[in-house]
């Protein structure tokens, strides 16, 4: 039986392994230029509207007798959430603040030093609050915050596991806030933290439909 043979038809030439290395370290340099690039333009995009300073928000009134019917109305809901049962549960602006006050640490910081609710967007299904966001520097490893003033937006909404928040639009008075800037804070949803928490994420979960009213936010278990 005949054998094939692989008889090369031209000379050795390193060239062309040279050139395809050489071609991988250019785009390997490049993509850390463009990365660099990057960081420095958001670096200043955000240094327009920033602060090193956060600011003071409002104190939360809460008295005992309001946090423990807060407390009860939120575990009656949850219960019934979380064992099927239709539910609905009312959250006026006073009880948003309040649950800011209730809320563990969710190990990314506070919200309460964050933001405090001041009106709702019904037609969007939003509500708005002061805030004080920290953020940190392009040198991250100096640890140095600076701060978000203004008003942000919050959209309600629902995915696979709930309900959720995210940054929907941002005001800073006199400054311009690049549109790049928000949509990219809206990828990080701000009750993902608590959907991981065994005391929370059932109950979140049973949310079937949140609707912002002109007065309140209404969760209900069943559309």
């Amino acid at each position: 039986m005949a054998k094939v043979e692989k008889v090369p038809t031209a000379d050795f030439n390193p060239f062309y392994g040279c050139f395809i290395m050489f071609m991988a370290g250019l785009i390997f340099l490049g993509i850390i230029a463009w990365s660099g690039w990057s960081l420095l333009s958001q670096d200043k995009a955000i240094a327009q509207f920033a602060e090193e300073q956060p600011v003071t928000l409002s104190t939360i009134e809460l008295t005992e007798p309001a946090r423990a019917e807060l407390t009860s109305r939120l575990e009656t809901f949850a219960k019934a959430a979380t064992s099927g049962q239709k539910a609905s549960l009312n959250l006026t602006m006073a009880d948003l603040n309040g649950l800011l006050l209730l809320a563990p640490d969710s190990g990314y910081g506070s919200y309460r030093d964050m933001i405090r609710f001041v009106r709702f967007i019904p037609e969007k299904n939003q509500v708005v609050g002061k805030v004080s966001l920290p953020m940190n520097h392009i040198k991250f490893w100096e640890n140095k915050k600076r701060y978000l003033n203004g008003e942000a937006a919050l959209e309600l909404f629902l995915h696979d596991l709930g309900l959720d928040a995210r940054v929907a639009a941002v005001d800073v008075p006199g400054k311009v806030v690049a549109e790049g800037f928000v949509s990219g804070m809206g990828a990080w949803t701000w009750l993902a933290p608590y959907q991981k928490m065994e005391a929370f994420g059932p109950a979140l979960r049973a949310v079937k439909k949140v609707t912002v009213t002109a007065d309140a936010v209404v969760l209900e278990t069943q559309p």
